[in-house]
């Protein structure tokens, strides 16, 4: 039996590449066109950019959990995402329509459709690659997954560069057209080549081998505590965590809250702190932040690697330790230059040692069936952190200055790093290959 993991785990990433196309699209665009075209305060700018995340805390959760629940011959996430993806962007259509008219109600309405559709397919959206994907390798998928992410986010990034006119009010019509045809396309090839119902089977059953060769080396040394060994290895169904692991799930998503009140305060704000602060023109903040994904997308695979060989938790501490030390040396920085471009692009990797191994040590917690549901309260942690950031970072944009916005970013990354410090569970560290794994012959 051949698991060829890369080529399904890059085909399922087309979901993710969708979707952080728009977000990346979203966070820079979306700000510059509520303070611009509708004139609107950075207080209120920042109520509005956390709307999604408000209806995230709500839709996301159920979403995942409906769609572990249900059985189609599509599988359990595929229509979530084909469905979710076509309705989101006959929506997103009409905004920039309503940009243009400066019809504020209408942009409003459109902002919030999109939105609501969005919402159901990004849990479903990522919970199928801990499904297609053998239990020790999500480490790695979760990095080619981010890859792929990144993939998008440059080409929004790019298309911002290529798209956006100079000018206060340009017309962001041929942006969002943009995004809205590598959106179908990436949805297209996930649907028409991902054959979900067979690669989860696959994927479990790598699964159960493992754990039955585990259970037969464990009943070699001591037989009388096989049966017991199983039940923790495997994870008997059940809807109640043991403390230590409850524990270690709380500790993870606080973290996960705190980092991202951290990292998005900073994305959210960034096109206007660069335009103010830093005096960049003509969209050319975008290239910072390319410069951080580009730096993101080198480290993603190498990464994934590292901590298959020393853990997911000490690669985690480490990326934190580096959003403070890129956060905390752009507060001093005057104006963007080279060292500004060194520091995101600290900023970048150390993001993406976060992100390869957070949603992993989530999930792994959960037991098969419940991967959507653990998926829903991951984002629920994150989307939360991204409610109160926009609200909280622009009020002290607003009131106190906008040179408040990277030490705000250096004071949750540093509580970040003292609540990941009390996980203990959710860490997976890789051994050479069993003989069992080599006669699967899986392609890792």
């Amino acid at each position: 039996m051949k698991i060829h993991y890369k080529y399904k785990t890059i085909m399922v990433g087309f979901a993710f590449m969708a979707i952080m196309s728009f977000w990346q699209m979203y966070d820079n665009i979306i700000p510059l066109i509520l303070k611009n075209s509708f004139a609107l305060n950075d207080v209120l700018i920042g109520a509005i950019m956390a709307v999604d995340n408000v209806l995230a805390l709500f839709l996301l959760p159920f979403f995942g959990a409906w769609s572990d629940k249900i059985n189609t011959r599509f599988g359990k996430r595929l229509p979530f995402i084909v469905i979710g993806t076509i309705l989101a962007n006959l929506a997103m259509f009409f905004m920039p329509v309503a940009d243009n008219s400066r019809n504020l109600p209408m942009f409003l309405l459109m902002t919030g459709l999109v939105l609501l559709f969005m919402s159901v397919f990004r849990s479903p959206a990522v919970a199928l690659m801990p499904d297609i994907t053998p239990k020790h390798l999500r480490s790695k998928g979760n990095a080619i997954i981010n890859l792929m992410g990144t993939v998008g986010a440059i080409y929004a990034l790019a298309m911002i560069g290529v798209l956006v006119a100079e000018g206060d009010t340009p017309n962001y019509q041929p942006l969002f057209i943009s995004i809205i045809v590598f959106m179908l396309i990436t949805i297209a090839i996930l649907a028409f080549v991902v054959k979900e119902n067979l690669w989860t089977n696959q994927a479990r059953e790598v699964d159960t081998a493992i754990e039955n060769e585990s259970l037969a080396e464990t009943a070699n040394v001591d037989k009388g505590n096989a049966n017991a060994s199983v039940d923790e290895e495997i994870g008997v169904p059940s809807n109640k965590l043991p403390k230590d692991k409850l524990r270690s799930l709380i500790f993870i998503l606080i973290s996960v809250a705190l980092w991202y009140i951290a990292y998005n305060a900073v994305t959210t704000a960034f096109s206007r702190y660069a335009t103010i602060v830093w005096h960049a023109e003509n969209g050319s903040y975008a290239n910072y932040l390319m410069i951080a994904t580009v730096a993101a997308i080198i480290s993603y695979i190498p990464i994934g690697l590292i901590s298959s060989k020393y853990g997911r938790k000490k690669v985690i501490m480490i990326g934190i330790i580096g959003l403070i030390i890129g956060f905390g040396c752009c507060f001093f920085a005057s104006h963007a230059g080279p060292v500004v471009i060194g520091l995101f692009a600290l900023v970048g990797v150390s993001w993406a040692a976060i992100n390869v191994n957070s949603f992993p040590m989530a999930v792994d917690i959960a037991t098969d069936g419940d991967i959507g549901k653990y998926t829903g309260y991951y984002y629920t942690f994150s989307m939360a952190a991204q409610v109160l950031t926009p609200v909280l970072s622009g009020f002290f944009l607003q009131y106190v200055s906008y040179k408040t916005l990277f030490p705000y970013a250096v004071v949750f990354s540093a509580l970040a790093l003292v609540t990941m410090s009390q996980v203990k569970h959710g860490d997976s560290i890789g051994t050479e290959k069993k003989s069992l794994l080599e006669h699967l012959d899986i392609d890792d």
